[in-house]
């Protein structure tokens, strides 16, 4: 993860709003990066490039990202609101500054939520233990089309093709 090639990619309305965040809520900077690289490293380990497709792999990494990045933000400042406002904000930037199409946007939508939910639910876990807890819920994800109703899968993986 090159973090100046991947600011390159974006418009300068994209870049204004991430300097907007970072400098409203800086000491979660750090933490975010070395959640996001952890999370990459992670998802490699265990799905090699199938974590870059809109499979399973793709859900557990985007739900472990959202957890990591709130469990590391957390030892920075100790509010679960707070950590959990910011985890939301940034994931979401990231999703409106590299579109995706439609459908796969809310998937990944959708799955950040998830590993959010299961931090508010679950902020203790050691990283081994939630790794352990989101391959189990990648092996349960959810195929969805663009009818199906996310809603009523929430706090569930779910994805959009099958891996092989």
């Amino acid at each position: 993860m090159n973090p100046i090639k991947t600011l390159r990619r974006l418009d300068s309305k994209r870049i204004w709003i991430l300097i907007k965040h970072c400098v409203t809520s800086p000491w979660f900077i750090l933490p975010t990066l070395s959640a996001t690289k952890r999370c990459m490293r992670i998802s490699t380990q265990l799905y090699g490039r199938l974590h870059y497709k809109n499979g399973p792999a793709n859900a557990f990494r985007h739900a472990f990202w959202n957890y990591l990045i709130a469990k590391r933000c957390l030892k920075w400042q100790k509010n679960n609101e707070a950590v959990l406002s910011w985890t939301k904000k940034i994931t979401d930037w990231h999703e409106g500054a590299f579109p995706n199409r439609e459908l796969a946007k809310k998937m990944d939508l959708h799955n950040n939520e998830v590993g959010r939910f299961l931090f508010q639910n679950q902020p203790s876990q050691t990283e081994n233990q939630i790794t352990d807890t989101l391959k189990q819920m990648a092996l349960a994800s959810v195929k969805v089309d663009a009818i199906s109703d996310l809603q009523s899968l929430q706090n569930r993986l779910i994805h959009i093709i099958d891996e092989a």
